[in-house]
């Protein structure tokens, strides 16, 4: 339920971005009139900046003031372009995760309530904070076993990050069940489950366990892979609210410089992360979803190393497949394949028509068979596909937006070190692998084997299937003979349901209307 609290922060947020000049350069070219008229009202109230600083800037300057769990969520918002826009999530990109750091004794504090053992008795040396973001800082320490003496990497949880989120979190649910009242265009975006997804990935990823293990998995999966690894878990050392890992002696990968004069290839670096990328994907359908230049690192020995695993994404066997037939529908120009697979897979509601749908995937392919394949933008490609998906109504897809943006991400840091690089020869390999192996007879005999195992649980199941389907005909059967009928608590808490959520409705109504008044004689 949506509290006034909620409104009057959501107002709070309105403010800011429009003192900080956000909601004044934000695109409205095809809006309707009154949203225009809203910009220019909103650029009067707007702080003077210099001209030199763009959208993404002020974009910057207002979510840093209001404070970690706003960095946050555009983070989150910049891997949904289909929701915020392409150019917005752009500009999210951008945002630097780097907050100020918090005291060491309340750090100590949290390591030592995490662990269960005193801070001296975990690491022989422990020492100041040399990164913070918005829901922990990192610390380097020194650890001794059987082996010696070791560096590690220790991240401690941000004290109060989880209430702060709590409380804010609100604030967006607020602004999406107002988005789907009164834009009912855009609810085929689904906002309130976006902001359902926003709350349940970053709970998890306060949990510093579920970072660990999903470190872990990926190492598991990608042991055998050439040129890409990720740190070592200490899980003896590791907690709800702390995680420790192997330092990593590298070269970050936005250091160009650094790279080359380590005598690294960074040709071969680029080709390396996105055949690594997409070997997650499709082979584990469990990729690293935060794949930008600062997570990224070269050790000594070239291999990449990936760091910071707190926002992941899955892919079933099936999504995996139809990204493939979808990838090679359009290198092979098949664009009725393309379109047919969006509506096997449920993406495109059922009462379009498929050759319509497959014309605009056309318009989509045909320009990028008609230019060097190292000219072409995966970004540029997404801008379409998101403009011809929302003309035929295709709802969203969190996994698949989240890896087209991670994709995004992934060759924007393959062309910072090679700005001739060549993305479909990169990945090639990889793809036309996974695609021999699983779009021909080997799909086959994997199908005939999954469904198998289906028929056998499947057989398991019918005895207490069968028990159910005859208890629900018994109460099928009382209904339509006696009607259906609410006992009298029920029918009470109904009532009280009911009541509760009008009077709440009328009293947000009033806080955001003297919150406005607040703001208006403020600003006069």
């Amino acid at each position: 339920m949506t509290t006034p609290a909620a409104y009057f922060r959501l107002v709070r947020v309105g403010w800011v971005l429009v003192r900080e000049g956000v909601v004044s350069t934000l695109p409205v070219q095809e809006m309707p009139p009154s949203a225009r008229f809203l910009s220019k009202v909103a650029g009067l109230f707007a702080r003077r900046r210099s001209a030199k600083e763009d959208r993404s800037a002020r974009l910057a300057h207002a979510i840093e003031r209001l404070g970690p769990s706003y960095v946050k969520m555009g983070q989150f918002l910049a891997t949904r372009p289909d929701v915020v826009g392409v150019a917005i999530a752009d500009d999210l990109s951008a945002l630097q995760d780097r907050m100020a750091t918090f005291p060491m004794a309340e750090a100590v504090a949290t390591v030592e309530a995490s662990l269960g053992r005193t801070v001296s008795d975990l690491y022989v040396k422990f020492g100041e904070p040399i990164a913070a973001a918005s829901i922990a800082q990192v610390h380097p320490a020194i650890v001794r076993d059987a082996a010696g003496e070791r560096r590690v990497a220790v991240k401690v949880i941000r004290p109060g990050v989880r209430q702060r989120f709590a409380h804010d979190i609100q604030a967006m649910y607020a602004a999406s069940h107002l988005q789907e009242r009164f834009l009912p265009q855009t609810r085929r975006l689904k906002p309130v489950e976006v902001t359902r997804t926003l709350e349940q990935t970053t709970r998890v990823e306060m949990d510093l366990r579920l970072e660990a293990a999903a470190i872990s998995e990926l190492a598991e999966n990608t042991k055998d892979d050439p040129g890409f690894r990720v740190p070592k878990v200490d899980w003896e050392r590791t907690g709800r609210d702390v995680v420790t890992m192997e330092w990593i002696d590298g070269i970050k990968m936005s250091d160009l410089h650094g790279l080359r004069a380590a005598g690294h290839d960074l040709d071969k670096l680029a080709d390396t992360l996105i055949q690594s990328f997409l070997r997650h994907t499709l082979r584990d359908g469990f990729f690293h979803a935060d794949m930008h230049q600062g997570n990224l690192f070269v050790d000594p020995q070239g291999h990449i190393v990936a760091v910071d695993m707190g926002i992941v994404g899955r892919l079933g066997k099936k999504e995996r497949r139809f990204l493939a037939e979808i990838l090679y529908g359009f290198i092979s120009r098949d664009y009725e394949r393309v379109a047919s697979v969006h509506f096997e897979a449920g993406y495109v509601p059922s009462h379009h028509d498929v050759a319509s749908f497959a014309q605009a995937i056309r318009a989509i392919g045909e320009p990028i068979h008609g230019q060097p394949a190292e000219t072409i933008s995966m970004a540029k490609l997404l801008t379409l596909l998101f403009e011809v998906t929302e003309l035929f109504d295709m709802e969203t897809r969190t996994e698949l937006v989240m890896l087209q943006k991670t994709m995004v991400v992934v060759e924007g840091v393959a062309r910072t070190l090679n700005p001739r690089f060549n993305m479909w020869k990169a990945a090639e390999p990889v793809v036309g692998g996974w695609i021999r192996d699983n779009l021909g007879p080997k799909r086959i005999l994997a199908d005939l084997k999954d469904g198998a195992h289906a028929a056998l649980r499947l057989a398991e199941a019918v005895p207490e299937i069968a028990a159910k389907t005859e208890k629900f005909s018994r109460d099928l059967t009382a209904m339509a003979e006696h009607g259906l009928r609410f006992d009298a608590a029920t029918a009470e808490a109904i009532g009280r349901s009911e009541a509760r959520h009008g009077r709440w409705g009328r009293v947000a109504l009033w806080v955001i209307a003297a919150a406005l008044v607040y703001i208006a004689a403020v600003v006069s």
